[in-house]
């Protein structure tokens, strides 16, 4: 058993186990700057990639809150320092900001948060990382998204 991840039925849930692709996610979050994975693996054949983000904390999301936003790895510092000046209604993020290529809201305590996106503009190989544009998050609060 490695890892932070198990596959079942095509979900990929927290946990420990071997290293394999899916197309839907299960994220828990909580009252630290930790995603419950490091690590997501996408099939490249997946009609379309589901990430559902659950807050398991206490703490409301002004306080502290999570999303989950995914984008090529030379964009993350970028797009969340230009997020932070979009505040908190804006879910920490530029609006229109071409370089997201998804992301959910920022959610808090008790709350859970979805979202489907297309992989289609997605490559095997390119470097993705997915991370939390909550204001001083993004340096700790991140994971490696892989496309097979």
């Amino acid at each position: 058993m490695i890892g932070k991840r198990y596959l079942m039925a095509g979900l990929l849930l927290v946990g420990s186990g071997a290293a394999q692709g899916a197309c839907d996610f299960r994220i828990e979050v909580g009252d630290t700057m930790l995603y419950g994975l490091d690590e997501m693996v996408v099939e490249k054949g997946c009609e379309t990639i589901g990430v559902t983000l659950e807050h398991t904390g206490d703490l409301p999301k002004i306080a502290m809150g999570h999303n989950w936003v995914l984008a090529k790895t030379g964009d993350v510092a970028a797009i969340a320092t230009d997020g932070m000046a979009a505040g908190l209604d804006n879910d920490y993020l530029k609006p229109g900001d071409a370089r997201v290529i998804a992301a959910t809201e920022v959610i808090g305590a008790g709350e859970t948060t979805s979202i489907r996106f297309s992989p289609a503009d997605l490559k095997a190989g390119e470097d993705y990382t997915f991370f939390c544009s909550f204001p001083g998050h993004y340096t700790v609060m991140k994971g490696r998204f892989i496309v097979e």
